[in-house]
């Protein structure tokens, strides 16, 4: 999730494809240095996702995960089919009863282009659970490296890839055509004994900066130890340890289908409110 900095690339040139938020190619290689020790945020969403089937009263036959992490996930379900997280996902249409997008779309290049994939491939009625890293994440770390750089620098760059608030990321089901949408979250705190642990433990999850607009250019020492210090000051717990916040938005959604509850027509009310609670209607003037 983290690193460097770059001027922004010009987007007043015509004929200028958008440019993409993930260098594809960096983010496999930050993946293939993850550790075994580094996967504690994926085993979390693993088991809230298993979670969340138990409470569906539904047996799923043909499941698709998509991933970045094999290893972790590919154990959720018997049969399940493991999609990589690209940009085009390897999913036929309405193939499946269960699709499960994982730890990833805070890295899509197109979050909403995803959504949709995920909602085509699925059979109607079929259900789609989505668990990525929030808005809060990394929250301190942030803060810091902004006002270090501000400070040493005069200026930002992109070191944090941006992850999308609930409220967002709940439209976002929405805007891909999904019935019944909801999006929750819940939140850990880690302490470490220090900013390198922090930032060890992120190259453990294979979470470094692949970011496309980052910089290649190193930053020198006294620049992270100045974060270092800077963070120790504002975040450091009773125990002398500094916290980060992790965020975890879960997202689900459901193919549309006829036998799902629908919304009643505007006006078509049988009763009144004011009836049900007890009270008198007090009409607005015109």
């Amino acid at each position: 999730m983290t690193d460097m900095p770059q001027t922004p690339p010009n987007l007043t040139q015509p004929n200028q494809s958008p440019p993409k938020l993930t260098d594809l190619d960096r983010l496999a290689q930050n993946r293939a240095r993850a550790t075994k020790d580094g996967m504690f945020l994926q085993e979390l969403a693993v088991d809230e996702i298993k979670d969340r089937l138990m409470m569906v009263n539904r047996g799923f036959t043909n499941p698709a995960v998509i991933t970045g992490f094999p290893e972790i996930w590919a154990e959720i379900l018997p049969n399940t089919k493991i999609v990589p997280d690209q940009d085009v996902l390897d999913l036929d249409p309405g193939a499946h009863d269960l699709v499960i997008h994982a730890m990833s779309l805070h890295w899509a290049n197109d979050p909403i282009g995803q959504l949709i994939q995920a909602r085509h491939a699925l059979k109607p009625d079929g259900l789609m659970l989505g668990v990525c890293f929030g808005g809060q994440t990394l929250s301190e770390l942030r803060a810091v490296l902004a006002e270090i750089e501000t400070e040493m620098f005069g200026g930002l760059s992109p070191r944090v890839a941006p992850m999308g608030e609930i409220r967002d990321l709940g439209a976002l089901l929405q805007r891909a055509g999904f019935a019944l949408p909801v999006a929750d979250s819940l939140t850990r705190d880690v302490t470490y004994a220090d900013l390198y642990a922090l930032l060890s433990d992120l190259r453990g999850m294979g979470e470094r900066n692949a970011l496309a607009s980052r910089n290649t250019r190193p930053m020198p020492r006294r620049f992270f130890d100045a974060a270092s210090t800077r963070y120790e000051q504002h975040f450091t717990t009773d125990e002398g340890r500094i916290s980060a916040n992790f965020e975890l938005i879960i997202l689900t959604g459901w193919a549309p289908d006829a036998s799902q509850p629908q919304p009643l027509r505007p006006g078509s009310a049988a009763a009144r409110l004011a009836d049900a609670l007890g009270t008198d209607e007090t009409k607005l003037p015109d």
